[in-house]
């Protein structure tokens, strides 16, 4: 064996030896230590735990807009983003070191010069101990004591004062040093160091404390950061002892000046400068929003619900949790910011935050299913609301995607859409004609007396002058003939409806239309004029679906989602699936551009509830109009090949509150302009023709078949 190895074997031998004895020395015999032998010093680097290896410190996630810079919020459990080093200014870099381990470029991991010190001095009786931590070894106790696949008892084991557990640093910080440079341990430790006030790492303290990148510390600034390591939760200017701070400040000044990083004088500046705190604290959670941007909490709160029920990121909620909380990811959202001051500009114009009546919107892109806007004149927050108003005008309620108790609104003849995708599956035309009465008598059993004749349902024509007579499902469609649906979906089965909806996208949150769906789907006629709830998001999904084709994507907020090493993770890529022939949504489209004044590929709309819009928006669009029974609510859906919109006024605290049709043209206005934020820097699409076999494939059938 060499002279030089050993050399370096006795150093790892002595090293260890006396690192245990520091804190212990009169409580175990000095054989006992020594006997601990050469084997049990070593430690391989390939043997060291895995957090040392490649450390797990949690990281907050932060959650941007679409255009990726704009911050919605963050989450996390410790308030930590790491840096690399060449972000971290020098001058912090000298502090710290400075502070917590002057000798840090000269020794191995183990310093034993402040080893023999601290035993020397620690002999004594009374008066303060002194350690001799290195900053890697301190490094290997922060790593384990904050190691997050650790239990709680493993991470206190890892900080207790004990001989074991120091000559278990000792033996750690060698092996570190021997695999990683000093430029690698500084940026580790800098990054996972606690410096109180709830900022782990140098980034979060720097933001914390100043407001600003640690790459612009200056260095009154960085001494006192340096100086906080030591005792963080009693020395913090924020929360703590100001004064405590200042004095730990001027140390860190001395001891800077003493290792030559900064000359006497410039220390001697900054130790005169006042304590000049900026602090600032990182939102989190969607409580934590902004208030200039307080609409875009609803968002936020469908994009926690959406998470929570993503399989990649833990098996349960409360492991999804902790992954967003701890994991660092850079998650962009869906929601185009433009386009959500667009929804809710528009949403206030109609209905203010205390109106009973609410508005709630939903605008999505089809084939992908993102969500551009959620907006409703609603203020997301827990604050106090009157009595019997759980829902305004402040709610946390998901009033545009439903849950947690919000099973949704009626949304009317909307509803139509379905039987007509129904019908042209069941092989009957486009131009499949009806001489549609004012009253149409059904084979459906209902209880209701004001919809029923002897006991069967029998629905009427709003507006007989308009829509009685002989219809197809253009002009049916268009002019949203209630006796033609009712005879249409006689004609395919009401099963054959339901199962349609729900295969765009609808979801059966009441009880009662569940029960329907699954149990009594044949006789659930009066679904074809959309007596379930649903919602705007719901509906905005099944449309899109049209918009796109025929291929339904699941609603997605997040537009890409990275991990902390920059990777793409595939929870953030769209869930789509063909659930409609090609020809059959583009039927469908070409009868849904009747309602709202466009015309179709074959020039048959003649008529529509909204025919305004067309020419307000100066594209190609389609969509549809629907009122509740008595006008409780009115909804509006329209859509183009690039955007899908809806929008449902309601009373989500009284159904039975009615708000009256003279809304559905204001609503209608209000959804032209959100569609031109969304649209008016995109290139104008058209809808594709469907073919002629499925717009005049059979012959007519006769009046009343």
């Amino acid at each position: 064996m060499t002279q030089a190895r050993l050399h370096k074997l006795f150093t790892v031998v002595l090293a260890g030896t006396l690192a245990g004895l520091v804190l212990a020395a009169a409580a175990l015999p000095l054989a006992l230590v020594l006997g601990l032998g050469f084997r049990t010093l070593a430690v391989p680097y390939a043997e060291l735990p895995n957090s040392l290896r490649t450390p797990p410190t949690a990281q907050r996630s932060q959650l941007y807009a679409a255009d990726g810079t704009t911050l919605i919020t963050s989450f996390f459990l410790e308030n930590r983003t790491d840096v690399p080093l060449a972000g971290v200014a020098p001058v912090m870099r000298q502090a710290i070191v400075a502070a917590e381990d002057a000798r840090f470029h000269q020794h191995s991991g183990v310093d034993l010069r402040s080893v023999v010190r601290a035993f020397a001095a620690n002999r004594g009786d009374g008066g303060s101990r002194q350690g001799a931590s290195t900053l890697t070894m301190q490094y290997v106790r922060n790593v384990l004591s904050s190691d997050p696949t650790l239990t709680e008892a493993e991470r206190r084991a890892a900080a207790e004062i004990s001989t074991a557990r120091k000559i278990q640093e000792a033996r750690y910080a060698l092996a570190i040093e021997r695999e990683l440079s000093k430029d690698e341990i500084l940026a580790r430790y800098l990054n996972i160091v606690y410096f109180g006030a709830g900022a782990y790492g140098i980034d979060a303290a720097s933001r914390r404390y100043f407001s600003k990148a640690p790459a612009d510390l200056n260095l009154a600034e960085a001494a006192l950061l340096a100086g906080l390591v030591r005792s963080p939760h009693t020395d913090d200017p924020i929360n703590g002892d100001a004064d405590s701070a200042l004095r730990r400040r001027a140390y860190v000044l001395d001891r800077m000046v003493e290792t030559g990083a900064v000359p006497a004088a410039e220390a001697a500046r900054a130790r005169a400068e006042q304590l000049a705190l900026q602090p600032s604290m990182p939102p989190d959670d969607c409580a934590a929003v902004p208030a200039e941007r307080a609409d875009w909490g609803f968002f936020c709160d469908y994009f926690t619900t959406w998470w929570n029920a993503q399989p990649a990121f833990g098996g349960s909620v409360q492991e999804r949790q902790r992954t967003l909380r701890r994991g660092g990811f850079r998650i962009v959202a869906s929601l185009d910011p433009e386009v959500q001051r667009a929804a809710q500009e528009q949403v206030l114009r109609i209905y203010r935050p205390e109106s009973r009546y609410a508005l709630p919107t939903a605008v999505v892109q089809p084939g992908s299913g993102r969500i551009l806007a959620m907006a409703v004149n609603r203020r997301y927050g827990l604050d106090a609301n009157p009595p019997g108003q759980p829902n305004h005008p402040h709610t946390v309620n998901q009033l545009v995607a439903g849950g947690g108790g919000i099973v949704g609104y009626q949304a009317g003849s909307t509803f139509k859409l379905f039987t007509l995708l129904a019908a042209l599956e069941a092989g009957l035309p486009l131009d499949t004609r009806f001489d549609a009465p004012s009253r149409l008598v059904t084979r459906w059993r209902v209880d209701d007396p004001a919809a029923s004749c002897g006991g069967y349902w029998c629905p009427v024509n709003a507006s007989p002058e308009t829509m009685n007579g002989p219809r197809d499902m253009w002009t049916g469609f268009g002019r949203s003939v209630n006796t033609y649906f009712a005879w249409l979906a006689g004609q395919v089965g009401a099963d054959r409806v339901v199962e349609v909806a729900e295969r765009l996208g609808i979801v059966f949150r009441a009880e009662n239309d569940a029960k329907l769906a699954r149990y009594g789907a044949r006789e659930w006629g009066p679904f074809t004029l959309g007596v379930a709830a649903t919602t705007p998001l719901d509906l905005a999904t099944a449309y899109a679906t049209v918009a796109a084709e025929g291929v339904r994507c699941t609603p997605l907020p997040v537009n890409r989602i990275t991990d902390r090493a920059g990777q793409p993770v595939d929870a953030g890529r769209p869930d789509c699936r063909r659930v409609l022939d090609v020809d059959v949504a583009r039927a469908a489209a070409d009868a849904a551009r009747c309602p709202v004044g466009d015309q179709s590929a074959y020039g048959r709309c003649d008529g529509g509830t909204a025919p305004d819009l067309r020419s307000r928006l100066g594209r190609p669009v389609a969509g549809k109009t629907g009122s509740s029974e008595g006008y409780a609510t009115e909804t509006v859906v329209a859509f183009t090949p690039q955007v899908a919109v809806a929008s449902m006024a309601a009373n989500p605290d009284d159904p039975r509150d009615p708000v009256g049709r003279q809304v559905q043209p204001v609503m209608v206005d209000a959804l032209g302009e959100i569609m031109w934020a969304a649209l008016h820097d995109k290139p104008v699409r058209d809808f594709a023709a469907p073919s002629q076999q499925i717009a005049y494939r059979t012959v007519a059938p006769r009046a009343g078949e």
